[in-house]
């Protein structure tokens, strides 16, 4: 599905660029073709402030979506999620990340889970970089409790994981 919403942009990279920054973001287009997070507007200036880019380009992107009837269907039901991840700490939970070996393989977030779930470890917020939008995939686990000991190990030897951080 992803390749098919980039690539109606492929003659435009700097289109592209809008779309991606939407899609990473979970930044959705209001009817009135108006960038929207949750339901609150964000100019188009901010959004191409932050992809040096232009006001115009932003808009033109805007525009071209709602033209397109399955991307106008995803976009004005786009909703942002809260990611967890960098306040965790600071809310008493455990975040784990884990650096896959192959972000396209699957079963990446079954085996973690399964592991999560033997030592009956319950789990706040589960989080995925999408391989296609993110040049560092990853999986973000975060859970209520410290982790106890063994566990860290057991998600290692995972076969998919290259790397995991606490």
């Amino acid at each position: 599905m992803w390749s098919t919403i980039i690539s109606e942009f492929s003659d435009s990279p700097s289109q592209s660029r809008v779309v991606r920054f939407l899609l990473e973001n979970g930044f959705g287009i209001t009817q009135e073709g108006r960038i929207s997070c949750n339901g609150i507007e964000i100019p188009a200036t901010a959004i191409a402030k932050a992809i040096k880019s232009d006001r115009r380009v932003v808009d033109s992107t805007a525009r071209r979506i709602l033209e397109l009837p399955l991307l106008k269907k995803i976009f004005i039901n786009m909703r942002a999620t809260p990611d967890l991840s960098r306040v965790g700490e600071s809310l008493g939970y455990t975040v784990i990340t884990i650096v896959p070996k192959n972000a396209n393989e699957h079963g990446i977030v079954g085996a973690a889970v399964r592991v999560l779930s033997d030592h009956l470890l319950s789990i706040r917020q589960i989080f995925v970089t999408d391989p296609n939008f993110s040049e560092e995939p990853k999986l973000v686990i975060i859970i209520d409790e410290p982790l106890p000991t063994g566990v860290i190990e057991k998600i290692r030897v995972l076969p998919q994981v290259k790397q995991i951080i606490i």
